[in-house]
């Protein structure tokens, strides 16, 4: 299935909040002709504007081509939750690779969400970055867990922004009977990530790099120079980074064997009363929960909840999306039952066996980085700066990225769908028991 055109129409933003708040560039042209360049960036997502800009920004002649808009997938409709760490935790992280290279990825990973909020305060400070994330435990098990792991990151990685919360703390600050406990990390933050994306954008075209929209990319020829060509153009270029994510299709096999795309829904709410808003979350952070199938939300500017969840066994977004997350944002918060829904849209993202994200050089001169698992806001921005180093011959961390183990799914491309449906219905079900 081509999920570039499935859910959405050609060179048009999906009807979200996000959308409808954000300042879109003026339409780019289509790339025509032949061109060259020093480096050809595909993909115009968080990733691929992250890494045309720490280019251009060391002086490479830079070409981006979008195959929709600018910030048109995952990086213009997720839930804005920029995330600490890795997606892996910690201790998994240890029994993966083992302590050193652990380290080293939190440091990485720390680095992102700096990095993240410098560009979002230089470049897209309408992206309203703020401060802090609380974790929502839905099992009074996962409590102590949570705790315990917050009290290991403050004394073996000197990490001491997690706050634990007992349940009367965090019903105090979300107030909704499904929870247990959990912590405040305020290390971590939200912002538009719409606006985020196109702040990006603007930066990149200050800094020379030439954007192109609605240029789908069909095929890359490795080689020196490689060849990427599109529908009505072909670009000679000396590199090529991908930044695809979960709309990378056939393009690199390689790739595609083990980042799967995942359908994810978000619905906004009517705009509520400062003392409403309070009734629902009486602070300004982020929230996400322990579930497999995670439920995350948080408030917008205009005080509308903004609520992600549900669950998809297929690339087709359901026909009713705000009748898909309005049973778990109901559950979550009963007295939201019946509350207005004015914008519900989907999204499409690339996730990983292991949920850890995948960084690989398909051959010298081509790189690729995906498979961000709903991590994505701070570590594809972050992919985009490694990617830049790597290109500019300063390889150690993209390199460190790349060693970690990433599977391709079992059955490959034709099997991986079905076996996510019935993964996604055992998990679902997991959640409820």
């Amino acid at each position: 299935m081509d999920l570039l055109t499935a859910n959405d129409r050609p060179g048009q933003y999906p009807r979200s909040w996000y959308a409808e708040t954000a300042d879109p560039l003026p339409a780019r042209p289509h790339a025509e002709g032949a061109l060259s360049c020093d480096v050809c960036v595909i993909g115009g997502g968080y990733t691929g504007l992250s890494a045309a800009l720490h280019l251009a920004e060391r002086g490479y002649d830079v070409i981006l081509l979008e195959a929709q808009r600018l910030g048109f997938g995952a990086s213009g409709r997720n839930g804005g939750q920029v995330g600490t760490g890795q997606r892996a935790d910690q201790d998994t992280l240890e029994r993966m690779v083992g302590k050193t290279r652990a380290r080293a990825l939190w440091d990485l990973a720390q680095e992102a969400v700096a990095t993240t909020r410098e560009l979002a305060e230089s470049h897209a400070p309408e992206a309203d970055y703020r401060a802090g994330i609380i974790h929502a435990a839905h099992k009074p098990r996962f409590v102590a867990e949570q705790h315990a792991y917050a009290e290991r990151m403050a004394r073996d990685y000197g990490y001491d922004l997690i706050r634990p919360l007992d349940r009367d703390t965090l019903r105090d600050l979300v107030n909704s009977p499904a929870y247990f406990g959990g912590d405040l990390d305020m290390g971590g933050g939200h912002l538009h990530p719409l606006r985020y994306a196109l702040g990006l954008a603007r930066a990149a075209v200050a800094a020379g790099v030439r954007l192109f929209e609605n240029a789908r990319v069909t095929s890359v020829t490795h080689g020196d120079p490689a060849r990427v060509t599109t529908e009505r153009a072909q670009i000679t270029a000396r590199f090529v980074a991908l930044g695809c994510n979960g709309y990378l299709g056939r393009l690199e096999p390689k790739v595609a064997a083990r980042v799967m795309p995942i359908n994810n829904f978000i619905a906004a709410t009517r705009p509520m009363t400062d003392a409403e808003r309070r009734a629902v979350i009486d602070a300004d952070h982020a929230v996400a929960d322990s579930k497999f199938v995670i439920n995350y939300f948080r408030f917008s500017h205009d005080n509308r909840l903004l609520f992600g969840g549900g669950e998809s066994y297929g690339y087709r977004f359901p026909a009713d999306i705000a009748a898909t997350v309005r049973r778990p944002m109901e559950a979550i918060f009963p007295q939201l039952k019946g509350i207005e829904i004015t914008h519900a849209w989907g999204g499409t993202l690339g996730i990983t066996v292991n949920r850890m994200p995948h960084f690989e050089r398909l051959s010298g001169n081509v790189l690729s980085a995906a498979g961000y698992s709903g991590h994505g806001v701070a570590m594809a921005t972050m992919g985009g700066k490694l990617l830049a180093e790597a290109i500019a011959g300063q390889a150690e961390r993209f390199d460190l990225m790349a060693s970690v183990p990433t599977k391709p799914f079992p059955g490959g491309t034709a099997l991986r769908q079905p076996l996510l449906v019935a993964a996604m219905l055992w998990y679902a079900l997991r959640d409820r028991l």
